[in-house]
């Protein structure tokens, strides 16, 4: 009896082993596929490259889709589209786990709190927290706004606006930024880029 215990114990620690083995060859092989994403998105995901997004603390099915998007073609960009091309399903679940895990940029100081206080009108009134949440942290399959680089957001508006960007809740977001003007685009951007 003894020695089936011992042996049911060595194989149950066998097991534990190559799981863990395994979790590790995985860990290495995501981070491998994410040190690429680093040369655009920036060191832990947060982007210091203009027209860049940060992807750290971007909800884990929002990242999926956008690499779904550019994988089929749907969402165009020119660095994105041959680098999608290449990942798996896998490393597309991966990918987004990944950054999602990481945490998300911390907004530097304000220096133009009036531009803000317009931001958050804007915000308020195109119902940006009904989708993006109360604190722009974004959910499931929708964007965090929160901290985002500010001429990024900026850009992804006016792409919106100007039908270029598709997938996913774009129709609702070509409808939103469809009705702004440019300054209330600039004005909710900075407001977003900085929300603490």
């Amino acid at each position: 009896m003894r020695r089936q215990f011992i042996s049911h114990a060595i194989s149950a620690a066998a097991l534990l082993t190559l799981g863990a083995l395994s979790a590790s060859a995985a860990d290495n092989a995501v981070q491998e596929k994410a040190a690429v994403c680093s040369g655009c998105h920036g060191e832990n995901g947060i982007s210091q490259t203009e027209n860049i997004p940060s992807l750290a603390g971007q909800p884990d099915q929002f990242l999926q889709w956008q690499l779904v998007y550019f994988r089929a073609g749907s969402r165009k960009n020119e660095q994105m589209q041959p680098i999608a091309a290449e990942i798996t399903n896998e490393d597309v679940r991966s990918l987004g786990a990944y950054f999602a895990a990481m945490t998300p940029p911390k907004p530097a100081e304000d220096k133009d709190p009036d531009l803000s206080k317009k931001g958050a009108q804007v915000a308020v009134g195109r119902r940006c927290a009904s989708c993006h949440t109360d604190s722009f942290a974004g959910t499931k399959a929708v964007a965090r706004l929160a901290g985002q680089r500010e001429e990024y957001l900026v850009k992804a508006l006016q792409d919106y606006k100007g039908s270029q960007r598709v997938g996913g809740g774009g129709a609702a977001m070509a409808d939103v930024a469809y009705h702004m003007s440019d300054e209330e685009i600039i004005a909710v951007s900075h407001y977003l880029a900085y929300f603490k």
